[in-house]
């Protein structure tokens, strides 16, 4: 167990700015007993001492001090190899280190510094240079420990402001029902996705997807019973929009839409017909389907590589004029349609 040599009292919060807390790291008890006299009649400066130079960074940890008074020539550990482990360390990296050494050589000073000290003594200073460099040294660090935490801070607020925002942001472009885009959302979509295509004389491809007979539903089962359908149909289409520029969007009622960037039509065909397949085989029960037993949507597709003259609803109409012709086909089936 280390010696450690007693403790003056801590001045009250009140009487004091800040404290200042310094670790001796000396093998000697007496260069111990001296210091620890020099900062007695200081009531902003806190004393510890640790002998054993093998325990120094443990100590270090432990008390938390703003500034290590630390001896270069000790037994066992050598001082500039305990200056580089505090260096090391995550706790104590930062800590202001103040070599203490019986030489003056600048040989020895470039190496104290170049292990990381950040500051040099002959020992034993005079008592006023030794409390100068330890209150100059302990509020640098504790100013930095400040900036640090209110950048932490800021770094928090901001993080905190930047997801409200985007939950905000979500919120604004999200239908409240299904979690789907909303219209709004879909139109700045579409009208951005059409310009992009423009541009690059790529191709738009979408999707409209209404449910079949839902009025019918809603007057057999309740409204209840019909936004259930309709969360189930929207998880249906988001599940098929794979890729990160796929939109899937609630147009408006029991009407949902699939924006495609650079699809194919027989792309476009395939992923109807998937979404058409899947929302069947969820078997909602629909007794009041004219054509089937269960829900079932229908679908209308197009795919336009977007012209000067042409604006981003025309690939709207094509595909709700497709849409239109499922619909009188029979119900539950998809149609494409060329714009």
């Amino acid at each position: 167990m280390q010696p450690e040599l007693p403790n003056r009292p801590a001045a009250p919060a009140a009487d004091k700015d800040y404290l200042a807390m310094v670790l001796l790291v000396d093998d000697q008890a007496m260069v111990g007993e001296a210091v620890r006299r020099a900062l007695s009649t200081e009531a902003d400066i806190d004393f510890h001492y640790c002998a054993q130079p093998d325990e120094a960074v443990a100590v270090a940890q432990r008390t938390k001090p703003t500034v290590i008074l630390q001896d270069l020539v000790m037994p066992g550990v050598d001082g500039l190899t305990l200056v580089q482990r505090y260096r090391e360390n995550p706790a104590t990296r930062d800590i202001p280190i103040i070599v203490l050494s019986t030489k003056e050589d600048a040989a020895t000073k470039g190496a104290a510094f170049a292990a990381g000290a950040n500051d040099y003594l002959v020992k034993l200073p005079d008592s006023i240079e030794l409390i100068a460099r330890i209150r100059y040294h302990s509020r640098s660090y504790l100013n930095q420990l400040q900036r640090d935490e209110a950048y932490r801070a800021l770094r928090q607020s901001q993080q905190q402001l930047l997801e409200t925002n985007l939950e905000l942001q979500r919120l604004t472009n999200s239908d409240g029902l299904t979690g789907l885009s909303n219209r709004r959302y879909f139109d700045e979509y579409l009208g951005a996705e059409w310009r992009r295509a423009l541009r690059e004389q790529t191709q738009v491809a979408l999707l409209m997807i209404d449910v079949d007979a839902f009025k019918a539903y809603n007057d057999t089962y309740g409204h209840v019973a019909g936004d259930e359908v309709l969360r189930r149909v929207a998880a249906v289409i988001r599940d098929n929009c794979v890729r990160p520029t796929d939109l899937p969007a609630r147009f408006g009622g029991e009407e949902f839409a699939m924006v495609l960037p650079a699809t194919s039509p027989g792309g476009v065909r395939l992923l109807a017909e998937k979404v058409r397949r899947a929302v069947q085989g969820l078997a909602i029960a629909h007794g009041g389907s004219p054509t089937a037993d269960c829900v079932t949507v229908s679908i209308g597709g197009a795919v336009l590589v977007p012209q000067p003259d042409q604006a981003p609803n025309q690939v709207v109409e094509a595909a709700d004029a497709g849409l239109y012709q499922a619909k009188r086909n029979g119900r539950n089936q998809v149609m494409m349609a060329q714009g």
